[in-house]
């Protein structure tokens, strides 16, 4: 009768100890859920800002544009109109999700603001100069070079860093083998006896890349250069502009996150003894580029 009172207390406590679990980890899911709720709402009122900002700087160079007498800071003065005006257009249909593009676009505002001021500040300086030294035209243009030098660095700075985030999503390849395998599916040294290759890898882990359905292809090359394809005609797919054989492929998913992967090729043709390569390409990029031989 102790024993059975016993076991009793202790079914009691290990479901109270469950309850309480899962009371936790509930708790902390809706604390996580209504975090991020207000970290997007956050994010949803800093879009607004910038939208206002980016409106407001449209309407004071249209204001500014009047009072321009100069042809070449009439095309700077319109040019930014049109880059605040792009930006403006961006930041509308960006998502309040989007934190990283929308730091981005803040900053950019940042550099729409000290160019602002600065064509403020020439616009005051050209209108005494102008009433003032009609004979330092020589000087004006030269601050007039020096304006579109800066734009240009700007451009410069822009493009560069948009160059560093494309290739910071380019996803990579690691850990990568390779075994011949018999009709079995044992692995094999003889020549005579492979019938599959087998590549085996891993797709590395990308939080900047872009998530969803993807294609791997796989070129294997033989010791004479010759692609290895089942189906010549069919069996292509575009890299750098031109339509190049691939002896493989597979579909899957990506979620950011490292996954394993398998690509095997059926062995059906003679083979040259010698040294192969294995090229893997995803997104339009060459990922891994690796040697073996048989």
């Amino acid at each position: 009768m102790k024993k059975q009172t016993l076991l009793i207390i202790i079914c009691v406590l290990l479901l109270l100890a469950a309850i309480a679990v899962a009371v936790f980890f509930v708790f902390k899911s809706q604390k996580q859920d209504a975090d991020m709720n207000v970290l997007i709402e956050m994010m949803d009122i800093e879009k607004q800002r910038l939208e206002q900002e980016y409106s407001t700087y449209t309407y004071e160079f249209q204001d500014i544009t009047p009072t321009l007498t100069n042809d070449s800071l009439v095309k700077l003065v319109d040019a930014q109109k049109v880059k605040i005006q792009q930006l403006l257009d961006e930041l509308r249909i960006t998502k309040s999700t989007d934190a990283r593009r929308i730091k981005e676009l803040k900053g950019e505002l940042a550099t729409v603001r000290q160019v602002m001021q600065y064509y403020v500040g020439q616009i005051d300086s050209l209108n005494v100069q102008n009433q003032r030294l009609a004979n330092e035209n020589i000087q004006v243009k030269q601050r007039y070079a020096e304006v579109a030098q800066t734009v240009e660095i700007l451009s410069k700075e822009k493009e560069d860093l948009t160059q560093a985030v494309t290739r910071a999503a380019i996803i990579e390849m690691t850990n990568f083998t390779f075994a011949a395998l018999n009709e079995r599916g044992r692995a094999t040294k003889k020549l005579s006896q492979i019938a599959n290759f087998q590549f085996n890898y891993t797709i590395a882990k990308n939080i900047t890349a872009a998530p969803g359905d993807k294609t791997i292809f796989l070129r294997i090359v033989r010791p004479d250069d010759i692609v290895l394809t089942k189906n010549s005609a069919a069996d292509v797919f575009s890299f750098e502009g031109k339509l190049i054989k691939f002896s493989a492929r597979k579909d899957f998913e990506y979620g950011n996150e490292a996954i394993n992967g398998t690509i095997y090729y059926k062995v059906d043709e003679m083979l040259p003894a010698g040294k192969y390569i294995a090229e893997f390409f995803l997104d339009g990029n060459r990922i891994g580029s690796y040697s073996f031989e048989i």
